[in-house]
């Protein structure tokens, strides 16, 4: 066998590990949670999606945002159009998360924290795994993460939408507690798309200088610091985009009926 040879063979090996782990620490901890945060999202996601509660003006849920057939209530479509018309009559969360759902799982974060939690591989730093030869994200299917750039341009029209949904109910007289919380989801969405490694090569990845690009020089330092925070942004959202969409559910069912809800 060839030298190169050799080495081409190493690397589709994952690194050997004697013993189980070379940590003392508490390593299961992080993927543990990891695992138990993205299946709670997991299991709200598939209920939400069939849940007819999405709606109770001003408020429209995000995961069923935007709402774009004659089937939707008429104050929950988008500028108040209907563009699918009649023929679509499912739920809208089956065609719209789909497209921040893609965005995540696809993320540079997402990918490690369910590489880790779901798939062991590995589980840990210095932790063995089951797993003994590594392809990477050379094949089918984990070469569709490439895709990812393409759903971080969605994932910033839903976050608009967003925006605008949590816009229109705040304008509303009199504003509730929940336009407030839909306002904040929208931003903490939004930090998190912008923050995507992806926006911020889009950015100015490939200028080599920044002086003659003075704008997007700007832009890209303003993208880096939240880049720097991409992990806070992306549990943050994970969690406000359920709560907000719970919160909407519960007033449109009446289970929450307060004053100003």
């Amino acid at each position: 066998m060839t030298q190169t040879t050799a080495e081409s063979a190493a690397r589709k090996q994952r690194a050997q590990i004697r013993v189980r782990t070379l940590r003392t620490d508490r390593w299961w901890l992080a993927p543990a949670f990891t695992f138990a945060g993205l299946l709670l999202f997991l299991i709200y996601g598939f209920w939400a999606i069939f849940d007819k509660s999405y709606f109770v003006d001003p408020y429209i849920a995000p995961f069923s945002s935007p709402c774009l057939a004659t089937s939707c209530p008429e104050g929950a479509r988008l500028f108040g159009l209907a563009p699918f018309g009649d023929w679509y009559t499912l739920p809208p969360g089956i065609l719209i998360l789909g497209l921040p759902g893609g965005f995540r799982l696809t993320c540079y974060y997402y990918r490690k924290a369910y590489y880790r939690s779901f798939w062991l591989s590995p589980p840990a730093c210095a932790v063995a795994e089951p797993h003994g030869k590594y392809t990477g994200e050379t094949r089918l299917p984990l070469i569709l993460q490439n895709i990812h750039r393409y759903f971080f341009y969605l994932a910033i029209v839903i976050g608009l939408i967003l925006t605008y949904d949590a816009v229109l109910a705040l304008v509303h007289k009199p504003a509730g507690l929940g336009s407030w919380i839909l306002l904040v989801n929208a931003a903490l969405i939004l930090c998190y798309t912008f923050g995507c490694h992806s926006c911020r090569h889009i950015t100015a990845g490939r200028l080599t200088h920044f002086s003659r690009h003075p704008l997007r020089y700007k832009a890209w330092t303003l993208v880096s610091k939240l880049n720097a925070r991409h992990q806070k942004f992306a549990w943050a959202s994970l969690f406000s985009v359920m709560i907000a969409d719970l919160y909407v559910r519960l007033v449109a069912m009446g289970v929450i009926n307060f004053p100003f809800a």
